[in-house]
């Protein structure tokens, strides 16, 4: 009984995120669905991203927290919209959430949505929002063998930014290992060493970024 309860819980919200997706591309957005563990850097990410990117390309951010809105108020002072979402005792967001969320958002003029999920290493993974692409954090502290016990979050992603890296000459982690193990994992993955403190590696994430939001908008799938 418990795995069919799971199967049709999974089921749901793959239906509703396809129908999120069908949303999203009428409209002609780019969707990241960004995940990580807790403290590994999501918002901090997000904070640069909208900066290099806000005046080129119209950017909104939904923000998963189990509780409070402090990331939210971070966010909301770069002068984007920004919807916060409390996901309560879940550990992730799902479809339902987000469609939920698109109430508050000017969809018809964004070019680019930020998701950032609740932070957690397992339950984002198995939940799509209808998200063009996930995107995965991993900081340099939690070290290198993450991928490889937690192998769902990088078989998901298309990207994976190692982020604090200016934070090597001071802890023991192998980041060659930690790029190996990812690439065992998932070999297509995109594997890009990044620090927010620094801002070192950022411009390839940003490039990447734009080239998915550019290409998004010529593929046909919007009303622009």
């Amino acid at each position: 009984m418990e795995v069919k309860v799971v199967r049709n819980l999974l089921e749901a919200n793959e239906r509703i995120a396809r129908e999120n997706k069908e949303i999203f591309d009428s409209n002609g957005i780019y969707v990241i669905n960004l995940m990580s563990a807790p403290g590994a850097g999501k918002t901090s990410l997000i904070e640069k991203t909208v900066g290099a990117l806000k005046k080129t390309w119209n950017v909104g951010i939904i923000e998963g927290d189990i509780t409070t809105a402090l990331d939210a108020e971070r966010l909301l002072s770069h002068g984007v919209p920004v919807v916060q979402v409390n996901t309560g005792s879940a550990c992730h967001l799902d479809g339902n959430m987000i469609r939920d969320a698109l109430n508050e958002l000017p969809l018809s003029s964004l070019d680019l949505l930020i998701v950032e999920n609740v932070g957690n290493l397992v339950c984002p993974a198995e939940f799509n929002v209808g998200e063009d692409d996930k995107v995965m954090i991993l900081s340099t502290p939690e070290g290198s063998d993450k991928p490889v016990k937690y192998p769902l979050m990088f078989q998901e992603s298309t990207v994976l930014l190692i982020n604090k890296i200016d934070l090597l000459p001071y802890i023991d982690c192998d980041v060659s290992t930690m790029r190996e193990n990812a690439g065992k994992v998932n070999p297509r993955l995109l594997i890009l060493d990044i620090s927010c403190k620094t801002e070192e590696g950022l411009e390839r994430w940003f490039a990447w970024l734009e080239s998915k939001i550019r290409e998004k908008q010529v593929s046909g799938k919007y009303s622009g």
